[in-house]
């Protein structure tokens, strides 16, 4: 039910023009995020990877309504790809489609996400293709296997809520490619996606251990994008007899979600990267993190406190 609630938050119009300006929310975004410009996602990072931790980087925003705006979008992320060269980071970029325009035009989002592929590359970094609701699943998967064969180092977001999601795999696997394997966090109805919370971790897992078992000693990359330490572990667990150790793999958190389970899990051999959001539309995103999970609310609540 508060799943619910929250995504029903995240699509109101009258409270994402009202909230975001009211103190104690942007007071208590700040626990998700370091700041809504570039040079506070960057500096966040510092820390990070002085303890052995990678990030990526996403500017938010979703749908657009003119190219001209895409093409704003992709020349941003162009001069943060040379600020993250110039500080040193290790650090790669993650993109929504609907930024560069797929509502609009299919082949230009095409052309600027192929722009953003060929700048990565050249700084030895990494483009991933985020996902969103359902509608954009088959259009994002589209644009990623035309993209992935020009682009090698380039990733996609998939959920493991959709009951579709391990027939993406298979499709991809010929592929060999870099999956960031998330949970999902958009209200999709019954006949597409589990909605049971023990449903949905129970394929995020058998997704992960077939992906990681059936491509061992191939190219491929797996993501795990979740907060989930315990289904993290039993992952590990269960694809170590197959001699798969825990740098066969990534584990990716929200930037101030499980500070220190970030920490501790890099120190303890696995790959560890922290998802860094930045940008002033932060509402929609915000409300969803909260669905996500029910003890985000109660770091939002605590957050909230002088």
């Amino acid at each position: 039910m508060m799943r619910s609630v929250f995504l029903w938050l995240a699509h109101n119009q009258w409270l994402k023009a009202r909230l975001p300006r009211l103190w104690f929310m942007r007071r208590a975004v700040r626990r998700f995020m370091p700041g809504e410009t570039m040079d506070d996602a960057l500096l966040a990072a510092e820390p990070l990877q002085a303890a052995g931790i990678g990030t990526m980087y996403t500017r938010l925003g979703e749908n657009l309504t003119s190219l001209d705006e895409a093409e704003e979008v992709a020349q941003h992320y162009e001069v943060l790809i040379e600020r993250i060269v110039e500080t040193g980071l290790d650090g790669e970029v993650s993109v929504k489609p609907t930024q560069l325009g797929l509502d609009l035009d299919a082949d230009a989002c095409h052309r600027l996400m192929a722009r953003l592929a060929a700048r990565t590359a050249a700084a030895d970094s990494y483009l991933w293709l985020d996902m969103e609701g359902s509608a954009y699943t088959e259009p994002t998967i589209q644009l990623y296997e035309r993209l992935r064969a020009e682009h090698p180092r380039t990733g996609i977001c998939l959920q493991s809520y959709l009951r579709r999601t391990a027939a993406d795999l298979e499709r991809l696997r010929p592929l060999d490619p870099a999956i960031r394997l998330v949970k999902g966090a958009y209200d999709e109805p019954e006949e597409i996606a589990w909605r049971d919370r023990r449903a949905v971790d129970a394929s995020f897992a058998a997704l992960a251990v077939e992906f990681l078992s059936g491509s061992k000693g191939r190219p491929i990359r797996l993501g795990l994008g979740t907060h989930d330490v315990a289904l993290v572990e039993l992952i590990a667990e269960q694809v170590a007899p197959a001699g798969i150790g825990r740098d066969a793999f990534e584990v990716e958190m929200l930037y101030g979600i499980r500070t220190r389970e970030q920490y501790r899990l890099a120190r303890a051999g696995y790959r560890v990267q922290t998802l860094i959001a930045y940008g002033d539309a932060w509402y929609p995103w915000y409300m969803r993190r909260l669905a996500e999970r029910p003890a985000n609310v109660a770091f939002a609540i605590r957050s909230m406190l002088p």
